[in-house]
């Protein structure tokens, strides 16, 4: 009789369970729940569009879900930590975010973003609403990681005693910015002004401008944020230094006007083959030999990587903790591994 009623009971637990867990499914749609907020298929197709390339081959399922999977896990992520910014009334702010919106738009004109939203598929909601979660996170990061990060001058001496083989340089290094001007305008590419040659004429024309504004004493960085027609822009030109065997690959003319420049120096607009024109600055330069621990330069170099390195292992503890917290239901991941790789239409 006794086995006979744990027999019972092992079946209407069963059936219990079963009737549970059918209650509990949610609708297709819900792919993640995060601390009872629904991560909603949409949300994941959304950033999906945004970072595959139109121009490129469509990925295969296996990719497409692979990404998906990745794109769904960054934003249980970002959910916990909206989460945790909003106990701490760190939020951003509506001023906050139409900052940033203006910003982000700033680089294209009206007709580009306009494009750039369709190409997406996001509208200006979705946009402000990313950007207001990003913000929100950045500021508590800034608040229980970037602030508890100290470098010690030990730590930079330790640094560089342990690596002193990588401060010594073979050879001279120059550290170059530029400003391109070309008349193949790449629409990939944007400056602060959205200003971009179509023509040689237009491209010497604008090169002789940002030429007179130099010699009047304009602010180079500023100048090729502005008006640069080149991916460098965003940095305000600045290629970082640049090993002399890497100028032996360049043009002659080119390695001999960098060779003969003192830094702070920078070029008349130079010709470049095939169209255009290129302005250079020398920001300064390095000879060859052993870099000491007394160089600024080498010290800050040291305190940057030690804080980057600290930072990314504060970031992943301090994430990881918040997901042991949370209450997390990872619904995709149920199907793709249900269905050997697919997905329910």
């Amino acid at each position: 009789m006794k086995r006979r009623l744990v027999a019972i009971a092992a079946i209407a637990a069963c059936a219990f369970a079963a009737s549970c867990k059918k209650e509990l499914a949610p609708v297709p749609d819900v792919w993640a729940v995060v601390n009872g907020k629904q991560i909603m298929r949409t949300d994941v197709e959304k950033a999906f569009r945004s970072r595959v390339n139109a121009d490129a081959p469509d990925p295969s399922q296996e990719e497409a879900l692979s990404l998906k999977l990745n794109i769904l896990d960054e934003l249980v992520n970002s959910e916990i930590l909206l989460e945790r910014a909003a106990k701490m009334n760190l939020v951003a702010s509506d001023a906050e975010v139409e900052d940033k919106f203006t910003e982000s738009k700033s680089p294209y004109t009206e007709e580009e973003f306009q494009k750039k939203l369709r190409d997406t598929g996001l509208t200006v909601d979705d946009l402000k609403s990313e950007i207001r979660r990003q913000v929100s996170i950045e500021k508590l990061l800034n608040r229980e990681i970037l602030a508890k990060i100290s470098i010690t001058d030990q730590d930079v001496a330790n640094f560089y005693n342990q690596n002193r083989a990588q401060f010594n340089v073979a050879e001279p290094q120059y550290r170059i910015a530029q400003i391109v001007v070309t008349p193949h305008p790449d629409p990939s590419v944007h400056n602060r002004k959205n200003d971009k040659a179509t023509t040689e004429t237009e491209a010497r024309q604008k090169a002789a401008i940002l030429q007179q504004k130099l010699n009047a004493g304009a602010d180079f960085s500023q100048l090729a944020m502005d008006y640069s027609e080149d991916t460098s822009a965003s940095t305000g030109g600045d290629l970082g230094f640049i090993p002399e065997s890497a100028l032996n690959q360049s043009d002659p003319v080119l390695k001999k006007t960098v060779l003969g420049m003192r830094p702070g120096e920078s070029t008349p607009p130079i010709p470049v083959k095939g169209g255009g024109y290129r302005i250079l600055k020398l920001i300064g330069k390095e000879a060859a030999g052993q870099r000491e621990l007394s160089d600024p330069q080498v010290q800050q170099g040291i305190r940057d990587t030690l804080r980057n390195r600290k930072e990314q292992l504060l970031r992943s503890a301090y994430l990881t903790e918040l997901r042991n917290e949370a209450n997390v239901t990872n619904y995709m991941a149920r199907q793709v591994l249900e269905s050997a790789g697919k997905l329910p239409n």
